[in-house]
């Protein structure tokens, strides 16, 4: 492996130590929640406790919201290291995996590590990012393994119509093939607390998701699989070899996120709803900016009508105090992606001083 990417994650690196700017939209999660907002019920909680493969309860409650036996359930450290196991119990070196692009640079890396090799299917802006079947049932072959995608869709916040997901499985089910779907960010579509997944029990279907994006309990890392059982237990031995246990007490705490999940629907609702508003009144159909907001999710993710994403997030960094991501994390160096889930008053200041960034590239 000679490329430096399979070592690494350059976008993971960024997002941990490239986003200190005072006024922050490179976040794409619900603004971290407080215990006050989790309202743990710490008796119940225990420092020690059987979770070898998956504290049972929480797999049980994961597969309960989905209609599933825990069996099908694996529980991950957030929705990367879900992707990681899914995508590692799957390919081996030289499987020919088909991807979307642009797409969330990990997938990418975590592929590239394992050996994968790529072909890419576009999604295009003038379809609205949105899944064209007829375009990834051309790239489907004999020789695909598995099929990649993200919904909604990371970076635009595109929404994937049920229909156009399952063309892309029955495609993928004609050749033997696998299809994995990152929902870590449908879960934002849930107003009527009502969940939706592209699994079935029976299928070739793995689906990966997490409580992180949608409801502000990152530090919770609670993130899971959904798959058929043989492939699930797979990817639960795969556990031993990247980090052994869970931490319990973590897990303890996923479960009782899963009761307060209503409440913490609302929260990010309201600021989802703030921060998007803000979005339109302050920023709307910049003449600098191609692409507007779309109806759902976190953020957004325009090109510069002229320059680099890199150059010009240098300058609103270093003049306006302010971040954003370069495009090309995401495979397209002349955009930018946008976070609308911070806090209302600082989201607002922040989209204050890019609007005045943004006037100045001109």
């Amino acid at each position: 492996m000679s490329d430096p990417r399979t070592r690494l994650s350059p976008y993971m690196n960024f997002a941990k130590v490239g986003t200190d700017a005072r006024f922050n939209l490179a976040s794409s999660g619900v603004l971290n929640c407080t215990f006050a907002d989790l309202q743990p019920d710490w008796s119940r909680l225990e420092l020690h406790g059987p979770n070898s493969y998956g504290y049972m309860p929480l797999r049980e409650r994961i597969g309960a919201r989905f209609g599933i036996p825990a069996s099908a359930v694996v529980t991950a450290e957030g929705c990367s290291m879900a992707n990681h196991l899914a995508l590692a119990a799957v390919v081996d070196p030289g499987d020919e995996v088909v991807l979307e692009e642009p797409t969330y640079e990990l997938i990418t890396s975590t592929l590239l590590y394992l050996g994968a090799e790529l072909k890419r299917v576009q999604r295009r802006p003038e379809a609205g990012w949105r899944l064209e079947p007829d375009a990834f049932a051309a790239a489907i072959g004999p020789k695909t393994k598995l099929v990649v995608l993200t919904n909604l869709h990371n970076p635009t916040s595109a929404f994937d119509d049920p229909a156009a997901i399952e063309q892309v499985i029955a495609a993928a089910d004609r050749v033997g093939a696998k299809v994995l779907i990152d929902e870590v960010y449908l879960e934002l579509t849930f107003g009527d607390g009502a969940p939706r997944t592209a699994y079935r029990a029976k299928g070739n279907v793995i689906v990966t998701s997490s409580l992180t994006k949608a409801y502000g309990v990152s530090g919770l890392r609670c993130g899971w699989i959904l798959a058929t059982p043989d492939l699930a237990e797979r990817m639960r031995r795969l556990v031993d070899l990247y980090y052994s246990v869970a931490p319990f007490v973590t897990d303890g705490l996923s479960l009782q996120a899963f009761d307060r999940l209503p409440s913490l629907r609302a929260r990010a609702k309201t600021l989802m709803d703030a921060n998007r508003a803000a979005y339109r009144e302050l920023i709307g159909e910049h003449p600098a900016l191609d692409g507007s907001l779309g109806e759902i999710g976190t953020t957004v993710f325009p090109r510069l009508r002229a320059g680099r994403g890199d150059a010009f997030c240098d300058m609103l960094k270093a003049r306006y105090e302010t971040g954003v991501v370069p495009g090309r994390y995401f495979e397209r160096p002349d955009h930018i992606r946008i976070g609308l889930a911070g806090e209302p008053g600082q989201t607002r200041e922040a989209l204050s001083r890019l609007a005045e960034a943004l006037q100045a590239w001109i």
